[in-house]
């Protein structure tokens, strides 16, 4: 436990005072009187201003969840402030946490305020802020507590939610209400079109000026809104590139939770249920939901995500998905047994989409093509090369990563693909 001691320049001062009064009086040099005054006087300052009272000091932090770039503050908190005039604070600089100042030493006097320290993680995840140590110096400097360590702090950091925003409908939507355009005529206000009245039909559909014109009865069409089941798998097994945080490049991890994170909160605000599978060494599967909490679930799940180079993707993922749902993987795809579970989905009649978030990796030129690494990046792209053709050739659309608009036109194909009439066999 830290206490008051004296300083360096209180014992200097004591020591320079001693020594010029008694050299003053022994070797009667008075000039050594007159230059050890000033010392006199911090000394018998520095003495008279020592603290009676031992303070607690603490450290608190304003918000402990943040999502990418977004900033908080560090605040200390000293129950006793009796005869402390200075405050000094200095963290270790985290990873992927940026600080302000920036090297995260600050001090102040106690009358312009105790000092803060302004932190912004710039990663998903669970980031620790790094150990601080806390001073207190008293009046005229002549005592310090500490330096002391404090608890270390941590933050929840949930992914940046691309901005992401889709038209499209989903393939085969099969709730009760939402947005979605039913396949079948309903009760709804979806305006599909006009025909010839019938029996069964209601009165209060039948479009008079329609009706006039013709000399025949014609009523108005429309099509029920439905809400839809989507699931999102993410691929955590590997993370290929070194990540640079939201201001830096983004390895295959970053892009995959980033673009999950921006679907689940597109189609939470649109009214759909979304479920989360997330393939890693320790699973984790969430059922399908709706609403801000469970949005709220979904991303804190995807902040705790952490690859595991030694945990194989399972032969077959089961979701449990209905006949109207449809799942959308991201993965760079780089694993066979994920790409046969993949097509066991498309081959049980699941509507699939293979959202690549490899990016950029494994595109640039190697410097040396004949090193065996070189070689091997090779093979891997060429075998990655195929299995994406044979999923194209099952019928399943692979398409990259980019933000908005990503998924507008294979949504639509999926739809159209879904109103054309089937023939089993």
């Amino acid at each position: 436990m830290s206490s008051w001691r004296p300083t360096a320049g209180l014992v200097r001062a004591c020591l320079l005072a001693f020594g010029g009064a008694t050299g003053g009086l022994v070797l009667g040099q008075e000039v050594l009187l007159v230059l050890g005054a000033p010392f006199v006087l911090l000394a018998v300052m520095g003495v008279l201003h020592r603290p009676v009272r031992q303070p607690a000091v603490r450290t608190v932090i304003d918000h402990g969840r943040l999502h990418e770039g977004q900033g908080t503050t560090v605040r200390v908190e000293v129950d006793d402030l009796a005869g402390v005039e200075h405050v000094a604070r200095v963290a270790s600089p985290p990873a992927h946490v940026g600080t302000r100042p920036r090297y995260g030493a600050v001090g102040s006097l106690v009358a312009d305020g105790l000092p803060v320290l302004e932190v912004s993680p710039r990663r998903w995840g669970r980031r620790e802020l790094g150990v601080e140590r806390v001073a207190l110096t008293s009046h005229w400097a002549g005592w310090r507590w500490g330096p002391a360590d404090m608890p270390e702090h941590g933050v929840l950091v949930l992914p940046q939610a691309t901005p992401y925003d889709s038209r499209a409908e989903v393939p085969q939507p099969d709730g009760l209400v939402g947005s979605h355009r039913s396949r079948r005529l309903g009760s709804g206000t979806d305006f599909e079109g006009i025909r010839h009245f019938t029996a069964g039909d209601r009165l209060k559909r039948i479009t008079w000026p329609v009706s006039l014109r013709t000399g025949e009865l014609h009523v108005v069409t429309t099509r029920a809104e439905q809400d839809a089941g989507v699931w999102l798998v993410v691929d955590a097994l590997r993370d290929i590139g070194e990540s640079g945080g939201i201001d830096g490049a983004a390895s295959t991890l970053d892009l995959t939770v980033r673009a999950a994170s921006a679907l689940a909160e597109h189609h939470v605000r649109t009214g759909d249920r979304v479920g989360l599978l997330v393939l890693s060494s320790d699973p984790v599967r969430i059922g399908l939901g709706s609403g801000p909490r469970h949005l709220q679930r979904l991303q804190g799940t995807l902040a705790r995500v952490r690859a595991d180079a030694r945990s194989e993707p399972p032969e077959r993922l089961d979701l449990g998905a209905g006949a109207g749902s449809v799942v959308h993987v991201l993965s760079p795809m780089l694993f066979t047994p994920l790409v046969t579970a993949t097509a066991g989905l498309l081959r049980g009649g699941t509507a699939v989409v293979v959202i690549d978030t490899l990016g950029g990796h494994g595109s640039a030129p190697d410097p040396d093509p004949l090193a065996l690494t070189s070689l091997a990046g090779r093979m891997q792209r060429i075998e990655r090369d195929d299995r994406l053709r044979r999923l194209a050739e099952l019928g399943c659309p692979v398409v990259a990563w980019r933000g908005p608009g990503t998924l507008d036109t294979v949504l639509r194909q999926l739809a159209r693909r879904g109103r054309v009439p089937k023939v089993r066999a």
